[in-house]
């Protein structure tokens, strides 16, 4: 993942995320998408009594040059789930596509809308699905398709003549109670998360991504601090344009 980068315009403002849900299931591509930033409002809401589920599109194992891929999907799945209990998530999927070459299409779709009727969230959470990271960096293969994906699952898991099969096969009633898709760290951001008590843990969430973070500057990167550095930064960059106050902010798609 990138520095953290101001949005290419400062929103007008940002409007506080509706808490009129119990039940959030958040996609992303890879271990440690959701440790960036979106973890800090994770450990908020499941501290509040909301239950959130992740689900790993790949096991990142196209994530860490020294390892080989085998031996890294099982590294950065256990790191996945000792970072998601970090934050009070309990329940941590994997789809199993392939690292660094997912494919947008209908089996992508298909199995997203399957998750979204099995975990009937009201929230669906994901990562930036738009072609840069404010305006500066550009953004993964991955991360694109898999954003975009999500988008569309909110949609196909609730009619029930887009893949019937899920039902006649599957069991799978449609869901349609999917109320919006927050976007974190989206460069268009139009709604935040205050964050407090859920700081340290976010902290301590992205640490447990310690061999990816080792990885990035051939073992000399300390997991720790460089969690809090990332996490502080990002956070109070959110919160200088929303009341001042640490922060995670999203792109809301309402439905």
């Amino acid at each position: 993942m990138p520095a953290p980068e101001p949005p290419a315009q400062e929103p007008a403002g940002l409007t506080p995320l509706p808490d009129d849900w119990e039940r959030a299931l958040a996609v992303v591509a890879h271990p440690d998408d959701l440790e960036y930033g979106a973890a800090a409002a994770v450990a908020e809401w499941t501290d509040a009594g909301r239950e959130v589920t992740y689900l790993l599109v790949t096991h990142g194992e196209a994530g860490i040059d020294g390892l080989g891929p085998d031996e890294c999907a099982v590294v950065r799945e256990s790191e996945q789930r000792a970072s998601a209990a970090a934050v009070g998530v309990q329940n941590v999927e994997f789809l199993r596509h392939p690292d660094g070459v997912v494919e947008g299409g209908l089996p992508l779709r298909r199995d997203l809308a399957a998750a979204v009727r099995r975990h009937r969230p009201e929230l669906l959470l994901t990562i930036n699905h738009h072609d840069t990271w404010g305006g500066v960096h550009w953004n993964t293969p991955d991360h694109r398709v898999v954003g975009r994906a999500v988008l569309d699952a909110a949609g196909d898991a609730g009619n029930r003549w887009i893949f019937p099969e899920l039902y006649e096969e599957y069991g799978l009633a449609p869901w349609n109670g999917v109320r919006r898709v927050a976007v974190a760290g989206s460069p268009h951001p139009t709604h935040a998360v205050e964050v407090g008590p859920g700081i340290e843990r976010a902290i301590a969430s992205l640490a447990e991504h310690r061999s990816y973070i080792e990885g990035l500057n051939g073992g000399a990167q300390d997991p720790e601090a460089y969690a809090r550095g990332f996490i502080e930064q990002m956070l109070q960059m959110a919160g200088d344009r929303h009341r001042g106050r640490p922060a995670v902010t999203f792109e809301v798609f309402p439905r």
